[in-house]
C-alpha cells in the first residue's frame, strides 16, 4: 500500500513537471493571461483585480490541480522580495508625508502670496503652472491643491475654470513623471527592478528611471504645450475657446455657479479608494492660516536628503520625517497623536499603488513560468525593428491607458511583454521606458475618467466633462508630436 508521503510526492510530481514543461516550451497559451488582464482592465477598470485574475488564469494553465499551491508559493516568494519591502515603505512613507503637508495647509499659503505677484490673466496662469511644478511629489496632491489655491485668483482675471483645470492637469502627472523624487518614480522604478530591466547595482530602479527622463516626450511636450497656450503662441481652439469667451463675458459669481464642483457621479476613477481617502485629507486641511515654510521646508529637505544619500528615497524620507515632525511639534500645529493619525491615514491612501505593484510582481512571475517573454521574442522579434518599437509602444499603450483610465496598471501589465522584446531587438532601452511612461502620463491626463482628471476638475471647481473635452485637443496634439518624436529619436 502506498504511504501518505509517497502519495503526496506522486501527486506533486505531475504539477512540477507541468510547470517546468510550460516554462521550457513557450507557446501561444502564454498569451491568455495578458489577454485576461487587458479584458478585465478595460471592462471593469480595476487593474488590481485584472492582474490577480490574470495570474490565476496563468496558474490554472500551468497546473489546474496545483494552482492553489502555486499561488501560495508565488505570492510568498514575491512578498519576501527586498524590492517589495522597499516599495511598501517608500510608497507608504510618501502617503504619510503628503498627509502631513496637506493638513498644515502650507501649500495654500502659496496662493495668498501669489496674489501679490499675479497682475493679470497670463501671470495668474503662469503662477498656477509654477505651483504645479513646485508640488511635484504626487499628482493627487498637485491636482487638488493647485486648483483650490489658484481658482480665486484666476477668477479675478476672468480665466475660465476649464483653462485653470487644463493648466492644473498638465502640471500633475507630467511633472510627477519628470521628477525622480515622486510617487510615480518610486512606483515605476520598482517595476523596472521587478522585471529585471534595472541593473544589479540599481536596487530601487531610480537610476534607470532617471536615464529615461529625457525621453519621456509626452510629459515634456504637455508642459511646453500648456505654457505656449498660456502665452497665446498656441491659439485657443474648440471648446476651450468657447469656455474662455464665456468667462470673459461673465462675472466671477456666474463662473462659479454652473461649474461649481465635480458631482458624485462624475468621480468614477480607476482608484476610487485612494481618491476618496485623499479628498478626506484635503477637506480637513488648514486652508486659511497655513504657513508656506511648513510646506516648502519638508519638500526641500526631501530633495536635498535624497540627493545626499545618492538617490536613496527611503533614507531621504526618513531624514525628512526626523526633522519635520519636531518642527511641527514646536509650532503646535499638531500633537503627536494627531500626527500619527495623519500619517497612518496617508499610508492608507497609497494602498492601491502598493497592491497594484504586488499584483504586478505576482503576474510577472506567473508569466515567466509560462514562458511568455520568450514566446513574444520568438514570434515578434523577426518582424520588429529597434527603430519602430518605441513609437509603436507609445501608440498602443497610450490607447490602452486612455481606454482603461489606469496609467499605473497598464504599465504593470505591459512591461513584462514590452521590455524582453526591446532587449531582443536591441532597442534603446531608456527610449522604450520613456515611451511607456509617456503613454502612462498621456492616459492619466487625457482619459475622461482617470483619477488625475477627476481631481483636477474638482480642485478647480470645474465640471468634469467640460474639463475633459476642453483639454483633450491639446493633449492629443502633444501625443501626436510625441509619436513622431519617438520615430525620429529611434
Amino acid at each position: 500500500m502506498m504511504s501518505a508521503d509517497t502519495l503526496v510526492e506522486s501527486l506533486a510530481e505531475p504539477v512540477a513537471t507541468a510547470a517546468e514543461a510550460a516554462a521550457i516550451t513557450p507557446s501561444a497559451i502564454s498569451l491568455i493571461p495578458p489577454v485576461v488582464v487587458l479584458a478585465i482592465a478595460i471592462w471593469l477598470k480595476r487593474p488590481i483585480l485584472a492582474l490577480v485574475m490574470g495570474a490565476i488564469a496563468g496558474l490554472l494553465l500551468l497546473s489546474p490541480a496545483g494552482a492553489l499551491s502555486n499561488m501560495a508559493e508565488t505570492s510568498l516568494r514575491v512578498m519576501q522580495d527586498e524590492t517589495i519591502g522597499w516599495l511598501i515603505l517608500v510608497c507608504g512613507g510618501f502617503g504619510s508625508l503628503i498627509a502631513l503637508l496637506v493638513h498644515t495647509g502650507g501649500a495654500f499659503a502659496f496662493g495668498r502670496a501669489a496674489q501679490n505677484v499675479a497682475k493679470g490673466r497670463k501671470s495668474s496662469l503662469l503662477m498656477t503652472c509654477f505651483l504645479g511644478i513646485v508640488i511635484f511629489v504626487d499628482d493627487y496632491l498637485n491636482a487638488l491643491t493647485v486648483g483650490e489655491t489658484m481658482k480665486r485668483i484666476t477668477d479675478k482675471y476672468k480665466v475660465s475654470r476649464e483653462m485653470l483645470a487644463y493648466v492644473v492637469d498638465s502640471t500633475a502627472a507630467p511633472i510627477c513623471v519628470l521628477i525622480p523624487i515622486s510617487t510615480w518614480a518610486v512606483f515605476f522604478g520598482g517595476l523596472l527592478v521587478a522585471n529585471d530591466v534595472a541593473p544589479a547595482g540599481d536596487a530601487s530602479g531610480i537610476t534607470t528611471y532617471i536615464s529615461a527622463i529625457p525621453y519621456m516626450l509626452y510629459a515634456w511636450l504637455a508642459m511646453i504645450m500648456v505654457i505656449l497656450v498660456i502665452l497665446g503662441v498656441v491659439p485657443l481652439i474648440g471648446p476651450m475657446k468657447k469656455a474662455e469667451l464665456a468667462a470673459q463675458q461673465a462675472t466671477v459669481a456666474a463662473i462659479d455657479a454652473p461649474n461649481s464642483a465635480t458631482t458624485a457621479q462624475d468621480t468614477h476613477s480607476a482608484d476610487d479608494f485612494a481618491v476618496q481617502a485623499f479628498e478626506e485629507e484635503f477637506e480637513q486641511a488648514n486652508k486659511n492660516s497655513g504657513r508656506l515654510h511648513n510646506f516648502l521646508l519638508p519638500m526641500i529637505m526631501l530633495v536635498g536628503f535624497t540627493i545626499w544619500f545618492e538617490i536613496d528615497v527611503w533614507k531621504g524620507l526618513l531624514m525628512t520625517f526626523l526633522i519635520t515632525l519636531p518642527l511641527y511639534l514646536v509650532q503646535r500645529l499638531m500633537t503627536i497623536t494627531e500626527m500619527m493619525d495623519q500619517m497612518i491615514h496617508g499610508f492608507k491612501t497609497m494602498l492601491p499603488a502598493i497592491c497594484t505593484v504586488i499584483a504586478a510582481f505576482v503576474f510577472k512571475d506567473v508569466c515567466d513560468q509560462l514562458g511568455l517573454p520568450q514566446y513574444i521574442i520568438d514570434n515578434l522579434a523577426p518582424y520588429m525593428s529597434a527603430q519602430l518599437l518605441p513609437a509603436l509602444v507609445f501608440f498602443s499603450m497610450a490607447i490602452l491607458a486612455f481606454a482603461t483610465g489606469s496609467s499605473w496598471g497598464i504599465f504593470a501589465v505591459s512591461i513584462p511583454i514590452v521590455m524582453p522584446l526591446a532587449f531582443a531587438v536591441e532597442a534603446n532601452i531608456p527610449l522604450v521606458i520613456g515611451a511607456l511612461l509617456s503613454a502612462s502620463s498621456f492616459g492619466s491626463q487625457a482619459c475622461f475618467y482617470s483619477d488625475s482628471t477627476v481631481l483636477a476638475a474638482q480642485g478647480s471647481g470645474c465640471n468634469l466633462m467640460s474639463h475633459a473635452l476642453t483639454q483633450f485637443p491639446y493633449a492629443f496634439m502633444a501625443a501626436v508630436l510625441a509619436f513622431f518624436g519617438f520615430l525620429a529619436l529611434a
